[in-house]
């Protein structure tokens, strides 16, 4: 497969993935609520840190990092 039709099918995917995002109310609803995230809330001010979140996101594209990039080894 030529990088062309790589980068263009990693483009439909961002795009269809940015559509899936604005249309659709409540589907990254899970992020900043999983267990680990921390969350201090004072009178004037407030802290959030998505620990857990960040690390799922992590895990997730480094998979898929690791496949695209396995597509080009082979070359």
């Amino acid at each position: 497969m030529q990088r062309s039709t790589i980068l263009m099918w990693l483009g439909g995917g961002i795009l269809v993935l940015g559509v899936l995002l604005k249309y659709v109310p409540g589907l990254f609803s899970w992020f900043g609520n999983l267990p680990g995230d921390i969350r201090i809330e004072g009178e004037n001010s407030s802290v959030f840190i998505p620990i857990t979140s960040m690390i799922v996101i992590s895990v997730a594209a480094t998979v898929l990092f690791n496949l695209v990039g396995s597509m080009f080894r082979g070359r």
